[in-house]
């Protein structure tokens, strides 16, 4: 028995790549895998195809459930053409495959993208464009993958200058409901879909505290949340700290979501998130200590 509420799943066993979750008594930590050059947080630090590999493979070895490749950052700029991204990509997806059964996912918004991932052994689409683009369901609707489906507003990497909610948690789950709805529609079964209220995204500091006060509006959808939180510009500002100082903040963000029911954070720093989410589970009664000595 525990004093938190936490919001019904409608399916919360699932069957993920290799790997079994059960997000009625779990949380999963999606370990960031940036394989750009210019990338927010580590600014190329993975960029090389050996570095990203390792990441992903040193994630996994530290206890994340989850990989989530990427070869084009979220934020305002030029178009990447695809032929790159894919290049950017797919051999991360193959060598990591290869080596371990840690899940999976690419984030992207191109259709063509996420079907070479799902071939190359993918099994999770992070598409942060809100479904911009349908062909991306149907590509996914025509495989085994789970597809995430996240709030923004601005059509891809373009600006959205001065957000406006009159209720954001409201709009929000708005929106979510009705790009899930979308997706069923073009064949994805609901329990293959995961929703993120997209923290930061086309969003102020103080919309997304409101949002994060208000996760339970979002959890009660009835579908796994994602909580994307990690090193976030809301934690920077909130805290005035700068990029490379954000690992409390980010672990604060990431249990607060844990506690209003979130079930996937995603996370820069593998090790201490694991630790964190783990301990979340631990105090909730998820899981019983790893060793008991004290006072026995």
């Amino acid at each position: 028995m525990t004093a938190v509420h936490l919001p019904p799943l409608t399916s919360p066993r699932r069957r993920i790549g290799r790997r079994d979750f059960d997000f009625s008594r779990q949380i999963a930590v999606m370990a960031i895998i940036n394989r750009t050059p210019d990338s927010f947080f580590d600014r190329g630090r993975t960029f090389a195809l050996d570095r990203a590999v390792e990441a992903a493979l040193d994630a996994a070895r530290a206890g994340a459930d989850w990989v989530d490749i990427g070869g084009v950052k979220f934020a305002p700029g030029p178009p990447l053409p695809v032929a790159e991204e894919l290049d950017r990509v797919i051999p991360v997806v193959r060598e990591v495959a290869a080596a371990s059964d840690v899940v999976i996912s690419v984030d992207t918004f191109q259709p063509g993208v996420a079907e070479a991932a799902i071939a190359a052994g993918a099994a999770v689409i992070n598409d942060t464009t809100a479904l911009h683009d349908p062909d991306l369901a149907r590509v996914v609707a025509d495989s085994d993958a789970t597809l995430v489906v996240t709030h923004s507003l601005a059509r891809p990497r373009r600006p959205y200058p001065h957000p406006h909610y009159a209720d954001v948690a409201g709009e929000v789950a708005d929106l979510l409901r009705r790009r899930v709805d979308r997706a069923v529609e073009l064949g994805v079964p609901e329990d293959r879909i995961v929703v993120d209220p997209g923290h930061d995204l086309n969003k102020t500091t103080r919309q997304t505290l409101e949002l994060t006060r208000r996760l339970d509006e979002i959890t009660a959808l009835g579908l796994p949340t994602l909580a994307a939180v990690s090193n976030k510009d809301f934690i920077g500002e909130t805290l005035d700290r700068e990029r490379d100082d954000r690992l409390a903040g980010s672990l604060a963000a990431a249990t607060a979501c844990a506690l209003l029911g979130a079930r996937i954070v995603r996370m820069h720093a593998a090790r201490e998130s694991v630790d964190a989410m783990r301990m979340v589970e631990a105090i909730l009664g998820f899981r019983e200590p790893a060793v008991e000595r004290h006072n026995l």
